[in-house]
C-alpha cells in the first residue's frame, strides 16, 4: 500500500497543491486548491493508498478561504 500526501500551499490569490514535493495547479483560493486535493485523494483511495491532506491555518491578512482582504 502506498502513501499519498497532499499539501495545500500558497498565499494571497495563488494557491496550489503539493504532491511528491511538486506544487501543481494555480487556484484563486485555498478552498479551490482543497477541492482539487480532495479529487486527487479520492483516486488514491480507490487504489488503496493511505491519504493525508493538510491545509494551512490563516492569518489576519487573508480570509478563511484564502483570499486577500482589504
Amino acid at each position: 500500500m502506498g502513501k499519498a500526501y497532499y499539501d495545500v500551499v500558497g498565499n494571497d490569490n495563488r494557491w496550489g497543491v503539493r504532491h511528491d514535493d511538486d506544487p501543481i495547479g494555480d487556484y484563486s483560493s485555498k478552498e479551490a486548491a482543497f477541492e482539487a486535493a480532495i479529487a486527487a485523494a479520492t483516486n488514491a483511495i480507490k487504489f488503496g493508498h493511505e491519504v493525508r491532506i493538510t491545509v494551512p491555518g490563516t492569518d489576519q491578512s487573508v480570509t478563511n478561504l484564502g483570499t486577500r482582504t482589504n
